[in-house]
């Protein structure tokens, strides 16, 4: 595999049939939904919601998501956009921001949720979020199809060759780079195993299972943000800035706060009770 990855320069094409043509990135993001399709019904199953709720709540994530990354990528490349209009369209080449897939996600839970009450809303996003790390494990090998998102220059055995089109200026005379895809991908697959863990607690615990369900959200927006964080130290592709702090780094710090209160905040609130009961 290591020798595959450092000798192998892929090709964004899968092929072309007339004048379609079908790009690795698409295969894989489609694959990844489905993957996380399965994922969620098999999940959906053993808390007795119907297949026919987890595709209509996968319809609304996947939009959502889809949504959600597009546009926050624009916002963060606007000037490139507005010149080039059109490749706002054009997804299937890249330009999907992890970020904004989650906050587009987050919303079209809600909106899932408002239509479904009798369906915990912590329960649906504790069946969302192992596909969605599942998704993303397989999902960025597209990244790796399209040379996109690697990391700096390295002379490690795994480091993967870049066309020389496709580098920075300043690391015009590099030539293999560290694969940052396939470091978030086995990250993002450590996390699906842990949350599918923790729905294995969930079973062996079922007094406990409201916060179990928005523990394992919270589990997952913790451990990717941190992952995220850690990976833009290496990753060199064009960013909003602020300071000498890449923009997903401060996305994923706040990301990473809002999930510490959230799975603090229950112990905190008891204590004053307990000590009042003492």
């Amino acid at each position: 595999m290591i020798n595959f990855l450092h000798s192998f320069l892929p090709q964004s094409e899968l092929l072309t049939l007339g004048s379609i043509t079908i790009y690795w990135y698409g295969l894989f993001m489609v694959l990844a939904m489905i993957l996380g399709l399965l994922v969620a019904i098999m999940l959906g199953k053993r808390y007795g919601i119907s297949q026919e709720k987890i595709i209509d709540l996968s319809f609304y994530l996947i939009l959502g998501g889809l949504l959600g990354a597009r546009i926050y990528e624009i916002f963060l490349n606007l000037p490139y956009y507005l010149t080039a209009p059109l490749e706002m369209l054009k997804i299937w080449r890249g330009g999907l921001a992890i970020h904004g897939a989650i906050l587009g996600g987050l919303i079209a839970l809600w909106l899932f949720w408002k239509k479904n009450r009798t369906i915990n809303f912590w329960k649906l996003g504790a069946i969302a979020v192992p596909a969605l790390a599942l998704g993303q494990a397989l999902g960025r090998w597209g990244n790796y199809f399209n040379q996109e998102l690697f990391g700096l220059p390295t002379a490690l055995p795994w480091g993967i060759p870049i066309n020389i089109i496709n580098r920075p200026n300043e690391f015009i005379s590099a030539e293999y780079f560290h694969p940052t895809f396939l470091y978030e991908s086995i990250g993002s697959l450590l996390i699906f195993g842990l949350l599918i863990y923790c729905h294995y607690l969930i079973t062996k615990r079922p007094e406990m299972k409201i916060n179990y369900f928005r523990s394992t959200v919270m589990v997952y927006v913790l451990l990717y943000s941190a992952l995220r964080f850690l990976l833009e130290y290496i990753r060199i592709d064009e960013t909003a800035m602020w300071g000498a702090v890449r923009w997903p780094q401060i996305i994923s710090l706040f990301f990473i706060l809002i999930a510490l209160i959230i799975l603090i905040r229950p112990y905190v609130q008891t204590r004053p009770n307990q000590k009042k009961l003492a």
